[in-house]
């Protein structure tokens, strides 16, 4: 059966690079990775530090995954500019948290430089992901060139 309105073969190339979940972005993929580091590592600290470090790390971690995920759902660059800056707050949060155990003797030098390497990588997606929203919204976008 043949659709109702033909669709150029231009547009129908553009509709398939189109995303159909946030799952599909690398940038929240990286980040899900630094969940799952940071996850993983928090269960190796002190009993004392469950309230402390541990839930703020834990707290971090899963917000830059959520708010990418958020951010994605809205209908508006802006709107999904504004969470991914929220989701990229997060990640330079959880920095600072990896810098706290390793100066407090929590973790080794080599997992600071593990979490160190995941965060820089969902960073830079991350970084990209919201160069590529702002583009859209100027109108910039890859098939104005």
């Amino acid at each position: 059966m043949k659709p109702l309105v033909e669709t150029h073969p231009e547009q129908a190339k553009k509709d398939k690079k189109r995303l159909k979940s946030f799952e599909e972005l690398e940038c929240w993929k990286a980040c899900t990775e630094v969940r799952r580091f940071i996850t993983q590592l928090v269960k190796t600290y002190p009993k004392e530090e469950r309230f402390g470090l541990v839930d703020d790390m834990k707290r971090a971690a899963r917000s830059t995954t959520h708010n990418i995920a958020e951010g994605f759902g809205r209908y508006h660059f802006q709107e999904n500019i504004q969470f991914c800056r929220i989701s990229r707050g997060s990640l330079c949060e959880l920095i600072d948290q990896l810098i706290t155990s390793r100066d407090e003797g929590l973790i080794t030098d080599s997992d600071y430089e593990k979490g160190r390497e995941l965060i820089d990588r969902a960073l830079a997606l991350l970084n990209g992901y919201i160069n590529y929203l702002s583009r859209q919204k100027d109108g910039f976008g890859p098939s104005d060139k």
